[in-house]
Parts: structure tokens; C-alpha cells; sequence
């Protein structure tokens, strides 16, 4: 007899604003993702014995505006919970302990970094260096969050998803790009470098989606975005 096979749904926040002073708020582009996700969800009739974000508001807000919607439509679905274990990484401060190390190859790294929102190319460059220096575990710093702890925070809720999940729940999680990353490099084992080549391609609100049985995880789909590609809409396919 087939074992009982349960869903992990990570979906990416919406939109955030990048370029402002507080990034950690949906853009307008942002809750039409989230209005429309929720939409898809009810029409395909998906529902959730579990919804889960990190403790961030760009993750709670997609979840709750996603939720909201299709409740709206009339499906049954559980209250919004948070774990902070799904948290993104805190790139601020990531960029601020590493950008002085680049400055002398990449003097004009932090006008780039300081006006984002106008120089996104060369901001994307200089942040994918960044990062670079920040997985590899070389170039630790003292007071920041390390690559392998960010792995160890992602793993443990996972750990703590699964010890509670019935055989057959399907589970939603509103959370980051940073952190689906961290998932699939644990799930999937590849290396942490092409963990954010995958990365730098999950759209704002799209779905991937784990399948489990007992605590065996596996891949099932990545970065699934119909909802936003059925619109013919391209301004909210975005990456950040």
C-alpha cells in the first residue's frame, strides 16, 4: 500500500519596496500579487490544514492578503501562524560587513548601493558578489549571522513543520527567497552557490512545492508563477 504523502507550499512574499527607506513593506505591485495568488488558490481549489509565515511584514502581509481572498471565496482555510526560523536573511547587514572589503576593486559600490532603486543592474552585481563572499564561509564577521547558521535556522523549521504535520496535511509557508533557497539546498543538496543561482530566479509569490513522507522531503515543483502569467500582466512577474 502507497504511503500517505503530505505538501509543503513555500511561497515567496510579494513585491517589497525595494529602494525605500523601509523595505520591509509590500509595494502596491506587491498586494495585487498576493490578491491574485489567493485568487488562483481558491479557483484551483487548493485549501490548507496548516499557513505558516515568517515573522516579517512583507511575509505576514502576502499571507494574510492571500488567505483573506480565499476566504473570500469561500474556502475553509486556518488562521495565519508565525516562525521566525522562516525569516529572511538580514541583508543589510550582510552588504554593511562585506561592502568594505569590495570598495577598493568596486569604488563607486556604495553610491550604487546607497541609490538601489536607480542603479538596479550594477546594485544586482555588486549584491550577487556580495553574497558570494557570504556563503563560501571565508570571510566570517563577528556579530553577523553566518551562511551555515541562516541553514541551521531554515533546517530547524523544517524539523519542527514535520514533527507536527499528519501524513496527508498540506502546509503553506509565506516567506522569502533567501530562505527557499536555504530549503532547497538541504532538500536537494546542492551546493550553497548554485542554491542562489536558483535564487536570483523566484518570482514574488510564486510557489514551490515540497512533498514529504514521515521526514523524507523531496522537490516537486520550483517557482511556479501561472497565476501571475495566466494576467498577461508583465509588470508583476518581479524578483525583488
Amino acid at each position: 500500500m502507497k504511503a500517505d504523502v503530505g505538501s509543503i507550499y513555500l511561497i515567496r512574499h510579494g513585491q517589497a519596496s525595494f529602494g525605500a527607506d523601509d523595505y520591509d513593506v509590500l509595494s502596491a505591485t506587491g498586494v495585487r500579487q498576493a490578491e491574485v495568488l489567493g485568487d488562483h488558490l481558491a479557483r484551483v481549489g487548493i485549501t490548507f490544514d496548516r499557513c505558516l509565515s515568517g515573522d516579517l511584514r512583507r511575509q505576514q502581509h502576502t499571507g494574510a492578503t492571500a488567505v483573506a481572498r480565499m476566504r473570500d471565496a469561500g474556502l475553509t482555510i486556518p488562521e495565519l501562524e508565525t516562525d521566525a526560523a522562516f525569516n529572511e536573511f538580514k541583508a543589510d547587514e550582510v552588504i554593511r560587513a562585506h561592502l568594505p572589503d569590495i570598495l577598493a576593486e568596486e569604488p563607486d559600490a556604495l553610491h550604487i548601493m546607497r541609490n538601489a532603486a536607480e542603479h538596479r543592474a550594477e546594485f544586482q552585481r555588486l549584491f550577487s558578489l556580495i553574497i558570494g563572499r557570504w556563503i563560501s564561509g571565508e570571510h566570517e564577521r563577528e556579530g553577523l549571522q553566518s551562511w551555515q547558521s541562516f541553514l541551521d535556522q531554515a533546517r530547524s523549521g523544517l524539523e519542527r513543520l514535520l514533527s507536527s504535520a499528519g501524513p496527508r496535511d498540506r502546509i503553506v509557508v509565506f516567506t522569502s527567497g533567501g530562505t527557499i533557497s536555504a530549503l532547497l539546498q538541504l532538500i536537494i543538496g546542492v551546493p550553497a552557490v548554485k542554491a542562489f543561482e536558483l535564487n536570483w530566479q523566484i518570482v514574488n509569490t510564486s510557489l514551490s512545492h515540497l512533498r514529504f513522507r514521515g521526514n523524507e522531503v523531496s522537490l516537486a515543483s520550483f517557482n511556479s508563477h501561472a497565476h501571475l502569467e495566466l494576467l498577461k500582466a508583465p509588470e508583476l512577474i518581479t524578483y525583488r
